[in-house]
């Protein structure tokens, strides 16, 4: 078989990382030669896209870093939390980020110490069955939370109430989380309001 056609039949989800082809031991002049000829198309560095597929925004994004991670109210979209189909994407890197997300018209960015970067990192399947890095509910909770006057009152106060009243919440993980970021009487008092 060519080396054309294996890295055609490498797409999953129509998207290929260049480092599926090095470990394929395929050289990659061969992703260069399929995009000239339009076959392929490069979306951000070591990703590329088969043409006959729609761009999947999320996984393209989080690709521009490693750092980056969905969350606020991206993620609580994804969780079953909001029923509003984000317009900008939310998403959380760590102080001193310098990149191509800071000025992308597509993106809410969100600065943490490093030490709170990787609380709560979960993977999930986006809308094209892509893996995507994001927050899990505790700690989109938390954000929020610390993001209000960034947040939409409304899909705040929904969240919250949504959350309060869900059977998969986990208060316990909410407060340690709070302690560690130190909002935990922020947290708190978000939430004696139902009590």
């Amino acid at each position: 078989m060519k080396y054309e056609e294996r890295i055609m039949n490498l797409f999953n989800n129509g998207y290929l990382k260049t480092s599926l082809v090095v470990k394929e031991n395929i050289p990659k002049i061969y992703l260069t030669k399929l995009v000239k000829l339009g076959h392929i198309e490069r979306v951000s560095r070591g990703l590329y896209t088969n043409k006959k597929e729609f761009n999947d925004e999320l996984l393209i994004l989080q690709n521009k870093s490693k750092y980056a991670i969905y969350s606020n109210m991206t993620a609580l979209y994804f969780l079953g939390f909001s029923n509003r189909l984000p317009i900008k994407y939310d998403i959380t890197v760590p102080n001193g980020y310098k990149g191509f997300l800071q000025n992308n018209s597509k993106v809410n960015l969100y600065y943490v110490k490093k030490e709170y970067s990787n609380i709560g990192i979960i993977t999930i399947k986006d809308n094209y069955n892509n893996d995507v890095r994001i927050y899990d509910l505790e700690k989109s909770m938390c954000d929020i939370i610390k993001n209000k006057n960034r947040v939409d009152r409304e899909l705040f106060n929904k969240a919250i109430r949504d959350y309060y009243y869900s059977k998969d919440k986990n208060p316990l993980k909410l407060y340690d989380y709070a302690k560690k970021m130190n909002i935990y009487n922020k947290v708190k008092s978000t939430f004696e309001v139902f009590s």
